[in-house]
């Protein structure tokens, strides 16, 4: 374990939750470009979730830090582009339910995680499904970010809509994986 703090994982991660607030003011220009450039800082936060942790593995500078805040940059952004998209009402009616399924998923598991740390338990690796989970999820937030300026207009929300839902299903899926394999564990420990 590396207690170096600035290592070039630590700093993606801690990009990612900077490049939040940019993000979010674009919302408030009303132009295409904006739309455009705020799914481009979207994307690129996006993109250093992957990095941050393949670098860290690969060049072994896995550390404490890196392994509190990465998941917590994860869901920092999506969350704020999430409620960003309802919020500027790029997202809504029933839509809103596939949003909140996301954040619920997020917040039970980050919760699930917790409570195997303070037992003592291994936790829990991250499954395929949830890394393609993570993909959809990412992609149907950017182009949902781009929303109307998006080639082909209502087409391409009505594809990011599909790819929100998608990602919520995914969510729920890998979600109860999740629940699954931390009962067990827990089952395990008391045993």
């Amino acid at each position: 374990m590396d207690d170096r703090l600035l290592t070039l994982p630590n700093i993606l991660t801690g990009l990612r939750i900077v490049l939040i607030p940019p993000l979010l003011a674009l919302f408030y220009v009303p132009a295409a470009w904006a739309a455009w450039a705020a799914a481009a800082v979207f994307v690129v936060a996006a993109v250093t979730d992957f990095f941050d942790g393949y670098l860290a593995r690969r060049r072994q500078v896995v550390s404490l830090w890196g392994r509190l805040f990465d998941p917590i940059a994860d869901k920092m952004l999506v969350a704020a582009a999430l409620m960003a998209l309802v919020a500027f009402g790029r997202v809504g009616g029933i839509h809103i339910l596939a949003a909140v399924i996301i954040l619920l998923r997020e917040i039970l598991i980050s919760g699930l995680r917790e409570f195997l740390a303070g037992a003592e338990a291994k936790g829990i690796p991250v499954t395929p499904l949830a890394k393609w989970k993570t993909t959809v999820q990412m992609a149907a937030i950017a182009m949902l970010i781009v929303g109307q300026a998006g080639p082909g207009g209502p087409g391409f929300v009505t594809a990011g809509l599909v790819g929100l839902w998608l990602a919520a299903a995914l969510t729920v899926i890998t979600g109860w994986q999740y629940m699954a394999a931390g009962l067990r564990q827990i089952r395990t420990k008391r045993q």
